[in-house]
């Protein structure tokens, strides 16, 4: 009998130490404030990507995404410098060599912010700045550059239905459905739009503050296979995640402080920070490392860093971020200028 009750409070020993196992690893998946030290990097080092023709210089590249075959790479790019008074395309489609195929857009834009192509093919663009009858919009092109639809009013900021002030990123779900993070700090919107395929305002959600479902700066935005929005509320140094519909569902705090936001077809999801302040021997990470978080956005485990390509540098940083089908990642330099590819190894 003695044996029994032994091994009966052995066996109850053995299932409580395996469900206190399960639960200490889903909180570590899921818990905003745990820490990711020393994590792994499956990537080559940085290389620039993308030749321009002769005689143009790469400006400010906030925004970066793969076209829907997943080799090609968009980029919306300022056209050298400034886009106000500029007859560059700012609008680019590179090869996966990087050789450059198409581009568009000349002397329609202020401030390009967001890009996101739809499963057509389609492309949309956010100016995130109003100015001469131009900007606070996001565009539709087809393919080839033909302007479909013109969502906002070009140099007409507002926060009625139909308007945009600073419009930073943008989303396309399967069925069309748009999603743009609609602010982008200062006296802007702090709010997420989501809009029909036809153009019709279905419903927006947030204001300015730190609290759930409050922004602070969203400036990226992305969604996963479920339809799950997640924003990089940057100034909150947080991503938020929301259903469709605008409930707010989590946050999460261990990548970093987000500038943009990509997920894969798989649910991998990459994180640019371009904001947090390098310092020599920090730990833990994140808060204290400039780079590329990767990680899942089922359970938010963070698996991969990839650090600044030239952490002495401080112009050097993703503040954008895609991954191509092959996994190689790709991050969207606005103070560095250009495109920088880290190979997946």
């Amino acid at each position: 009998m003695n044996t029994r009750a032994g091994r009966a409070r052995l066996a109850l020993a053995g299932g409580f130490a395996g469900t206190m196992l399960l639960l200490a690893t889903s909180v570590a998946a899921e818990n905003p404030t745990m820490p990711s030290i020393d994590l792994p990097n499956s990537y080559a080092v940085g290389v620039k990507f993308g030749q321009l023709p002769e005689g143009r210089q790469w400006g400010g590249v906030i925004a970066v995404t793969p076209d829907r075959d997943g080799k090609n790479i968009w980029a919306f790019e300022r056209c050298g410098g400034n886009c106000l008074n500029s007859d560059l395309p700012p609008v680019l489609e590179f090869d996966p060599r990087g050789k450059l195929e198409k581009s568009f857009g000349a002397g329609m834009f202020v401030f390009p912010h967001g890009i996101a192509v739809d499963q057509e093919g389609n492309v949309y663009v956010a100016d995130a700045n109003g100015k001469n009858g131009k900007g606070d919009v996001v565009v539709k092109f087809s393919p080839e550059g033909k302007v479909l639809m013109t969502l906002g009013h070009p140099g007409l900021p507002g926060d009625a239905p139909g308007y945009f002030d600073r419009p930073s990123a943008v989303a396309v779900a399967p069925d069309g459905t748009i999603f743009v993070a609609d602010g982008h700090g200062g006296d802007s919107n702090a709010r997420i739009v989501k809009i029909a395929p036809d153009s019709k305002v279905i419903k927006t959600w947030g204001k300015k503050g730190s609290g759930p479902g409050e922004f602070n700066e969203p400036h990226g935005i992305a969604l996963d296979s479920t339809g799950r929005v997640f924003v990089a509320d940057r100034v909150n140094s947080r991503i938020q995640i929301f259903d469709p519909d605008g409930n707010f569902l989590a946050e999460w705090k261990q990548f970093g402080r987000p500038s943009a936001v990509f997920i894969d077809k798989n649910d991998v999801i990459y994180v640019a920070d371009s904001q947090t302040e390098d310092k020599e021997g920090c730990t833990p990470d994140p808060g204290c490392r400039r780079g590329i978080r990767i990680g899942s956005a089922k359970d938010g485990t963070v698996k991969y860093f990839i650090p600044r390509a030239n952490p002495q540098d401080d112009k050097s940083g993703g503040e954008g971020v895609a991954a191509d089908a092959a996994g190689n990642v790709f991050g969207a330099e606005n103070v560095g200028k250009g495109l920088r590819k880290y190979a997946k190894q």
